[in-house]
């Protein structure tokens, strides 16, 4: 069964500093990395950033997400389906009204998983929040500006 990963779901850890988005981390190789986020009625997943390495997969279990991508603000529905590839800004949250349940898969995989429990340990007074922003090239995750989702949130 060479590389096979099986992740029970009573077994995953899971991020809950941030109630109303909980964070399911399940896979975390060099090839891919994967996640399961569950955000409740308008909760805010990530804000606007881009990965310069990573394509970042999103596949809605439920619910419905409301997506920045490049200076567009669309929504997703449950079954829908999106990849953004690397360098496209993009941001994500449920749509107020709404809640959210979502499968993340990063490609390529990269070491991921410290990066959650990072954000984890800002959001519960644990680390510094300018920890984030040294870390971007560490995890690819680059933060940007852009008006059109504010005006969307």
């Amino acid at each position: 069964m060479g590389n096979t990963l099986l992740v029970r779901a009573d077994k995953a850890e899971k991020l809950t500093a941030d109630p109303a988005a909980v964070v399911t981390l399940l896979a975390d190789l060099d090839g891919l990395t994967g996640n399961r986020s569950t955000f409740l009625d308008g909760a805010n997943g990530a804000p606007p950033h881009f990965h310069t390495r990573a394509s970042e997969l999103f596949f809605v279990l439920d619910g419905t997400l409301q997506v920045l991508l490049d200076q567009d603000v669309i929504t997703l529905e449950r079954g829908d389906f999106l990849v953004v590839p690397p360098r496209v800004p993009h941001a994500f949250g449920a749509l107020k009204g709404a809640d959210a349940d979502v499968l993340f898969v990063f490609t390529p995989g990269m070491g991921r998983f410290d990066y959650y429990r990072l954000l984890d340990r800002v959001q519960r007074g644990l680390a510094d929040p300018a920890e984030i922003g040294a870390s971007q090239d560490l995890y690819d995750n680059h933060y940007v500006d852009s008006p059109a989702w504010k005006a969307a949130r």
